[in-house]
């Protein structure tokens, strides 16, 4: 179903862009708001999981978490994650674009993990 999906921030996602998606429309929860600084990301995940929240990073140390999670046999509403290295390629506006176009998409996490990469200009 195309639509906007809930989404829960980890402390590596930078407020412009939680700010822009917010201003949008988007239901945004922000780890920082919900749990202690440094709180382990499976914890965090569990958390996005739980309360049907797509979880939002770039932080590379938790594909394995997820990974895991996933062979595991668990699921997850999905996650986006893009390079940390990207973020000073793209603007703040690049990236919601990228998100309102999932929405536009039928079944955006049927695929669990959606990987955000640097719009072709």
């Amino acid at each position: 179903m195309a639509g906007r999906f809930p989404l829960f921030t980890d402390a590596h996602i930078q407020q412009p862009i939680v700010e822009g998606l917010t201003r949008r429309g988007w239901d945004v929860e922000r780890a920082i708001d919900v749990f202690p600084e440094r709180t382990k990301d499976p914890v965090l995940l569990e958390y996005a999981a739980t309360s049907g929240r797509v979880f939002v990073t770039n932080d590379s140390g938790i594909i394995q978490t997820v990974n895991d999670w996933l062979a595991a046999g668990r699921s997850i509403n999905g996650m986006v994650f893009w390079e940390e290295l990207i973020y000073y390629d793209m603007s703040a506006g690049d990236f919601i674009r990228s998100f309102e176009a999932l929405a536009q998409e039928g079944e955006p996490f049927r695929v669990p993990i959606r990987y955000i990469s640097k719009p072709s200009k």
